[in-house]
């Protein structure tokens, strides 16, 4: 694969897929502006070297164009933290975006409205992504957090424009290179949130890699309830029984919480998995499951985490989590975390220098770990092979 550094962007148009889907708030500000400062590094490069930045993003999931979705108030905290000048342009493509296109001078920075606010985009137009590419003379992708989409900015512009890796991109690939290539062991993967069908390949994965796996949150719990231990109820939505029933879940690698923060409407109470009630629900992990987490966390010399240990948008049920961060920031051991609510909670409680790296990216790590082919890698990876 090429690099960023080894060509000449002066006076050049270029082109840059970056991760700017930050949370808003009701009064659309941006409330963590983490994805935003991760691109500085490759824009600032961009900006030195007397390129022309055009800045392209996806917000959200818009059903056509939504205005409460829509980038300029993350271009305006672009601006406040770069101390840039950034103008926006409300449309995608257009004539209105190829004037501001044709009026750039060197240095300048454009921000192109949400790129999902055109059907093209998700459904990987090839002329969308050409269009898109006719606007630059070069293309960098930087947005890691995405390569594992097959979008027409991730996977098809690279068809049409000589194409680079951003200097984000380049670091998430090395830091996660560091889990798969050269592990110290032992090797922990910590896995929570809520969906556990878009992690049965990383569970798997990481059967056979890492010497044990803890894991919390809605995917315990779905464990716990496949294997007969949660409440009363058996599992009955037929997508997650059928993505998970061939994984081995007596495997002593895989540790599911013993206690939990048991809740029902405003009541909670502490208490063993194997004792909940009608309506009840485990909200996050227990005493007597942290400690024996942070046994295990104390003797690692590499750690993963993705996905909250428990409701973190609520206090009440931060704790496990909390206490989970707290000692993965005093092991001394390769730590990467991941996952927007992850790194939104680590952010949060001011614990960033605790990890090795706080990766961008939630669906791309792991598929990245997972040894899954990413489609934003894969087709620079292509366009490097044309080239040579």
């Amino acid at each position: 694969m090429n690099n960023l550094r080894d060509i000449d962007v002066d006076n050049k148009k270029v082109l840059v897929r970056v991760d700017f889907n930050v949370p808003l708030t009701q009064d659309l500000e941006v409330k963590d502006d983490f994805r935003i400062k991760a691109h500085l590094e490759t824009i600032n490069y961009l900006k030195d070297h007397n390129a022309k930045i055009i800045l392209i993003s996806h917000l959200g999931s818009p059903k056509g164009k939504d205005l409460s979705l829509s980038l300029e108030p993350v271009a305006a905290k672009l601006e406040e933290i770069s101390s840039y000048k950034v103008k926006f342009v409300d449309e995608t493509l257009g004539e209105k975006v190829q004037q501001a296109v044709n009026e750039m001078d060197n240095g300048d920075i454009l921000v192109l409205e949400n790129l999902r606010f055109n059907s093209e985009e998700e459904e990987n137009d090839s002329e969308f992504a050409a269009s898109l590419a006719r606007l630059a003379d070069i293309f960098v992708q930087d947005a890691f957090s995405v390569c594992h989409r097959n979008h027409a900015s991730v996977s098809s512009i690279p068809k049409y424009l000589d194409s680079y890796p951003g200097f984000l991109l380049e670091k998430e690939i090395s830091a996660l290179d560091g889990v798969i290539k050269d592990v110290k062991r032992p090797l922990i993967a910590i896995i929570g949130g809520a969906k556990i069908i878009t992690k049965t390949s990383v569970i798997e994965n990481f059967l056979n890699k890492a010497d044990a796996i803890l894991l919390g949150g809605v995917i315990a719990n779905t464990v716990l309830q496949f294997k007969g231990i949660y409440g009363n109820e058996e599992l009955r939505d037929r997508d997650t029984y059928q993505a998970i029933k061939d994984i081995d879940f007596d495997n002593p690698k895989l540790i599911v919480p013993m206690d939990g923060i048991i809740s029902k409407g405003n009541y909670s109470r502490v208490g063993s998995v194997d004792s909940i009630g009608d309506g009840e629900e485990v909200l996050d992990i227990g005493p007597e499951t942290i400690d024996y987490y942070k046994k295990i966390i104390k003797k690692a010399k590499t750690i993963v985490w993705n996905g909250p240990l428990g409701k973190v948008e609520n206090e009440i049920f931060s704790k496990g989590t909390k206490a989970i961060v707290e000692a993965i920031a005093e092991q001394d051991a390769y730590s990467i975390a991941g996952g927007g609510e992850t790194v939104s909670y680590i952010s949060e409680i001011k614990k960033e220098e605790g990890f090795n790296f706080i990766s961008s990216g939630g669906g791309a790590m792991l598929d990245y770990i997972s040894g899954k082919d990413l489609p934003g890698i894969e087709a620079l990876n292509k366009h490097y092979e044309r080239e040579n």
